[in-house]
């Protein structure tokens, strides 16, 4: 009897910590959804002239908490260190544009696809030189050095003017200091519909596009399968599209 006790309480003590591992329980028990997100990459998640926390990222975020029956509290943090958060638990997800790539894969888990977004190569609307991605070769793009944008540039042999970010890249465009910049197609439908008098155009799109997700710790099958009926849901019901309307002035759901 005893050489059977002990396994068999080993692997009823190993079915608890299982059980209990999936963090969905803790999430509805505490009736708080917390989620990680950097609150200054608009449109996606900023704070609005009222200083509140908004943006597409953040109304998904809402949405999903409303549908597992919960409220949203977001923990704002830099995004060199946003996903990191995960491992110390400052949050149960990350809903931040978090782009599902093998590397994180191997160490996080993802909701189904929530957005695509492609890169653009966006011009003057008087420029009739660049066409392609090709022909940016020798010219000035306006870039973050580090993005993936800016290394996109870089391979198609553009010299890379650094900025911080989406608006410093347009601001150099318009005033011609630059040729073009690559960016996110999000974005510049962001900018398009803010700005709608823009001369700015886009002159090509990358054939694939980058899909984001919800960010989760590995171990968490119930969070993600709830997570993954949460976002099914909205798409059904128009919620999805009301949101994306707002942000884009498109559905980019497809």
């Amino acid at each position: 009897m005893k050489t059977l006790r002990f396994p068999l309480l080993l692997g009823l003590s190993l079915a608890a910590v299982a059980a209990h591992a999936d963090d969905l329980a803790d999430i509805r028990k505490a009736g708080v959804l917390k989620i990680g997100t950097e609150g200054t990459y608009a449109p996606f998640t900023y704070h609005n002239a009222a200083g509140e926390l908004a943006g597409f990222d953040v109304e998904i975020g809402q949405a999903i908490a409303k549908r597992l029956g919960v409220k949203p509290q977001f923990v704002e943090g830099k995004w060199d260190g946003l996903i990191a958060g995960l491992d110390v638990k400052r949050y149960d997800v990350v809903i931040n544009q978090v782009a599902i790539t093998d590397a994180r894969k191997a160490k996080y888990d993802f909701s189904e696809p929530y957005i695509v977004s492609q890169s653009v190569l966006i011009v003057r609307g008087d420029n009739r030189d660049i066409k392609r991605f090709e022909d940016i070769k020798g010219r000035k793009s306006a870039n973050t050095l580090t993005s993936n944008f800016g290394k996109l540039a870089q391979r198609y042999g553009a010299e890379v003017v650094p900025t911080q970010g989406f608006n410093e890249s347009v601001a150099l465009l318009e005033s011609g200091r630059v040729e073009t910049t690559i960016n996110d197609r999000l974005s510049f439908l962001d900018f398009k519909k803010k700005q709608p008098g823009s001369a700015l155009k886009v002159a090509a799109t990358a054939p694939d596009g980058e899909a984001s997700g919800v960010l989760l710790r590995k171990g968490n099958p119930e969070l993600k399968a709830a997570v993954d009926r949460a976002l099914a849901a909205i798409k059904a019901d128009g919620t999805y599209r009301k949101i994306s309307q707002k942000y884009f002035g498109v559905d980019v759901s497809r």
